[in-house]
């Protein structure tokens, strides 16, 4: 009995949020992430805490690592099913002949600034030759970042040396210890380096102008990517998963900063709260509008990787592989 009206309820959970009627394959998930509790995964915060994995029948973990390379070595390796990650992981593993997709855009534009520590000289990107720069993972988001600034300079990345800070509190310390001599990082770690003196923001892609600035166009950032054999085996979960995120995106085109940050965990405001509403502000013109990746910004992404990686120089990458549009259409079209 109790049984049934379990069942009965999930039924009646799928109608009211105008979930699919194909049950998901495979309920129970695990999800890795680099950095959760910083403004570029907001869209995967939200849609735990506002309970919308739960309203498509999912019921997921997510673990945590220090950054975004570490949450992909998770994936290959087997430890998680899903991650929340940077589009570019999904071009440079197609190059390796390993087949990763992502299935929505969560970020349309990177929001990843580069400081220079207050009193180090910098007169142009030629200068980060010799530094310590910070980044929340070697191999992450921000590493390949500063990667491609360096590469406009004529540099290469072993002008520099990279040093893992994750995120948050670490990060913090890092530049406050005097550990590094510049950061490549993200929201609200920027905002708090900006007010208290300790940084010179020279590299801004939290801006949509920034962003052409420096790429030249569009540049897509955070996505939901996942195997193909996942999303073979499991194509009513990647939907439900989709669904989940796609409501998020609906959710933060009217969400307020004073929303988000009555939303998220209390320890993500690092006991600040007006500047994580400052943080907050800065990085919501950050979240895709629709969920898809502009065919642009998939270029932009292939031809920032070429620049910088030897590894990408001579790849032949189908780039129509590395992002499956079919979800969040479907999304689009039901969740109206």
């Amino acid at each position: 009995m109790k049984r049934a009206f379990r069942a009965f309820a999930l039924l009646a959970m799928f109608a009211a949020t105008g979930a699919f009627a194909q049950a998901p394959e495979k309920t129970k998930l695990t999800l890795g992430v680099g950095g959760k509790a910083l403004l570029y995964y907001l869209p995967l915060t939200i849609a735990e805490r506002k309970g919308f994995f739960r309203e498509q029948g999912l019921d997921v973990e997510i673990q945590d690592f220090s950054g975004g390379a570490r949450s992909l070595q998770a994936l290959v390796g087997g430890s998680v099913d899903v991650v929340t990650g940077a589009y570019e992981h999904t071009v440079r593993m197609q190059a390796k002949g390993q087949d990763i997709r992502a299935v929505i855009e969560l970020g349309r534009f990177p929001a990843i600034a580069v400081g220079v520590k207050k009193g180090r000289k910098w007169d142009g990107p030629a200068d980060f030759k010799g530094m310590k720069i910070g980044v929340t993972a070697p191999g992450s988001s921000t590493n390949m970042l500063m990667n491609f600034v360096m590469a406009k300079a004529g540099l290469s990345p072993r002008d520099a040396s990279y040093i893992g800070i994750g995120s948050a509190q670490s990060a913090l310390a890092a530049i406050q210890k005097g550990e590094i001599d510049a950061i490549s990082h993200l929201e609200p770690v920027i905002s708090f380096l900006e007010r208290s003196g300790e940084i010179n923001v020279v590299v801004d892609t939290r801006t949509e102008q920034g962003t052409r600035d420096l790429f030249g166009g569009s540049n897509p950032a955070a996505v939901l990517y996942i195997t193909r054999g996942f999303i073979d085996k499991n194509p009513n979960t990647t939907q439900a998963l989709v669904n989940a995120f796609y409501k998020t995106l609906q959710w933060l085109k009217t969400a307020t900063p004073e929303d988000i940050a009555a939303t998220v965990p209390e320890e993500y405001l690092l006991g600040d709260r007006p500047l994580y509403l400052l943080a907050a502000g800065k990085s919501k013109p950050s979240y895709s509008l629709t969920g898809l990746i502009d065919p642009a910004g998939m270029k932009s992404t292939a031809d920032m990787l070429t620049k910088f990686d030897e590894e990408m120089k001579g790849a032949n990458v189908d780039l129509t592989k590395t992002f499956d549009d079919r979800f969040a259409k479907k999304a689009a079209e039901v969740l109206k």
